[in-house]
């Protein structure tokens, strides 16, 4: 079996991150052609993530990005470590039996932990900072994260509390919020020097990355997978499909069982020291509780990061703050007057289920997709099992790919107007208030 596509030209979006990046180095694009252990197709946080861990495994790794190391959502998102999946534990029981649960339970912190021990162990420069701050607007909001709070422990996190209304400006001052949960094990970094610096720390330990290399055809028919880019081919034992969002239909298996969905990001330009540090003086990130949510941070220049808006297919608005700067200014009105510096926007892969998902095309063909808005810490974990699995050691890949993954009512074509109405329902009852 051979899957095909075309080719394109690699790149960055002009966000923020790119123009603080600390490596802008282009690494080149692959020419030839070279045999491997493992083909990696993806170079966002759940493909280097894989490649370090096998790397660290003692692995021969090549990975193969269409444009630049953390281009995609990697690259681009809000720098939240946020714990947890797209769905609460109690729901995944509900759905997929209270075993699957406490087995997913026990990975629910895991990818934060990957992300600080690699932080440190590597020394990665990417401005990481601890605590997360989940804001409520509502009493029935405050309700649900009670719940939540309760499940989560049930499953072991210790680092949940509530804050009451009079205790949000520790947090964040602002009039808008009835109180809320911090997380002392959430956080936040800059996503791109994140993946940067662990892309890095594979190269170190042997791993090759090729930019500007689109994969154009994967050939499973030979006993070992060749893929093949427009300049050279990758030899492999095995194949890890890590495209995410900006995985083209080159695997319609995979493609068409996600949706791209994009989110608005703006940074302001530098805020006076005092000025940041009195709207976050506990330098929390933060997120709401709103289905169609904001979440904002400090970065390490003191510039208000702030993001939200949603456009489901990946499509943006004409006008990328429109949507986001009367959202901060309700947040926080004392930046009135304060110049936006940068704008983007990015995608991440939505499943219908809003479970990622994991499995094989072949025996040698892994895929993993569709973190559904829960990327950063899920990709490390979930790159980490690909990882063990190629080692020999499956048991948890096979938790994940034994998870029903269903396609989008109607087929690409409706799959977006049906779920824009369905988030239109929901945004209507968060402006309702129930």
């Amino acid at each position: 079996m051979t899957f095909r596509d075309s080719a394109t030209n690699p790149g960055h979006t002009g966000s923020w991150y790119a123009a603080s990046a600390n490596d802008k180095r282009v690494r080149p694009a692959l020419a030839g052609d070279i045999e491997t252990d493992v083909c990696i197709i993806g170079a966002g946080f759940t493909g280097i993530s894989a490649a370090l861990e096998l790397s660290e495994r003692g692995f021969s790794v090549v990975v193969l990005e269409a444009e630049r190391i953390g281009f995609g959502a990697s690259g681009r998102n809000g720098g939240q470590i946020v714990n947890g999946y797209s769905r609460d534990l109690e729901t995944i029981a509900g759905r997929y039996g209270k075993d699957k649960a406490i087995e997913l339970g026990k990975m629910s912190l895991e990818g934060g932990n990957i992300i600080r021990e690699r932080v440190e162990k590597y020394a990665i420069d990417c401005d990481l900072e601890h605590g997360g701050f989940f804001a409520a607007f509502t009493d029935k909001q405050i309700r649900e994260m009670e719940h939540h709070k309760a499940d989560w422990e049930h499953h072991g996190h210790p680092g949940l509390e509530m804050v009451s209304k009079a205790d949000v400006g520790k947090y964040v001052k602002t009039d808008r919020y009835a109180g809320g949960m911090i997380d002392k094990l959430g956080g936040h970094i800059h996503p791109l020097n994140l993946v940067l610096g662990e892309a890095r720390a594979a190269e170190n330990l042997g791993a090759r990355v090729f930019e500007g290399s689109r994969v154009i055809a994967v050939d499973t028919d030979k006993a070992r997978p060749v893929v093949s880019t427009g300049a050279g081919s990758v030899t492999a034992s095995y194949v890890l499909i890590c495209g995410n969002a900006y995985l083209a239909p080159l695997f319609p298996k995979v493609h068409g069982r996600m949706m791209p969905v994009s989110s608005q990001v703006m940074v302001t330009e530098p805020l006076e020291a005092s000025l940041i540090e009195s709207l976050l003086p506990a330098n929390y990130c933060v997120e709401d509780a709103n289905y169609i949510l904001d979440y904002y941070r400090r970065t390490s220049d003191n510039r208000l990061l702030y993001g939200g808006g949603i456009g489901y297919g990946g499509n943006d608005p004409k006008n990328l703050t429109g949507v986001i700067r009367p959202n901060m200014l309700k947040t926080f009105p004392q930046l009135k007057d304060t110049k936006i510096d940068y704008a983007w926007s990015g995608n991440f892969a939505l499943t219908l289920t809003r479970i990622p998902h994991m499995g094989k095309l072949t025996d040698h063909v892994y895929f993993s997709h569709g973190d559904s808005g829960h990327g950063v810490t899920t990709t490390h974990l979930l790159g980490k099992i690909l990882g063990e699995a190629v080692a020999g050691h499956a048991e948890r890949f096979d938790v994940w790919a034994s998870l029903p993954n269903l396609p989008f009512p109607g087929g690409r074509m409706f799959r977006v107007p049906l779920t824009a109405l369905g988030a239109w329902y929901y945004g209507i009852r968060d402006k309702l208030g129930v």
